[in-house]
């Protein structure tokens, strides 16, 4: 069977995610794709960056607009949707980001990062937030 032509476009498992955009492989094309925060409703957002607030995530962290978000303790969190990981360790995708807030000794059981209390519900209003951090 003769080869392909080399103007033939590879299946859908040869496109890459990287960053804000989809590569074929094959070095064709390049295309935005939506970043991670655009499932994330404008309410979702809004109770994100409040609750940062209420759980004084502030005390560590310095947050972009969010009041009195001064600390230094923590590492800043501007431009927190671009990292590509949270704590050094993990990939920064929505899902896993709400389960550092909400559990960040699970996933890295020598971290310094305290376990708040955060809910699962509000741990995913606080990293649809931060995802939009850019």
């Amino acid at each position: 069977m003769p080869d392909a032509p080399p103007h033939r476009l590879a299946p859908p498992a040869a496109w890459l995610a990287i960053g804000a955009f989809t590569v074929f492989t094959g070095g064709c094309e390049l295309r935005e794709r939506d970043p991670p925060h655009a499932a994330a409703d404008a309410a979702q957002v809004q109770r994100g960056q409040r609750l940062l607030a209420q759980y004084q995530c502030g005390s560590c962290h310095s947050i972009p607009e969010v009041a009195s978000a001064r600390g230094h303790v923590g590492p800043p969190l501007a431009a927190f949707g671009r990292r590509s990981y949270i704590a050094g360790h993990l990939p920064n995708r929505p899902d896993t980001l709400a389960r550092w807030i909400a559990e960040p000794a699970a996933l890295v059981p020598d971290t310094t990062m305290p376990s708040m209390g955060v809910s699962a519900g509000d741990a995913r209003d606080i990293a649809a937030y931060l995802m939009t951090l850019e």
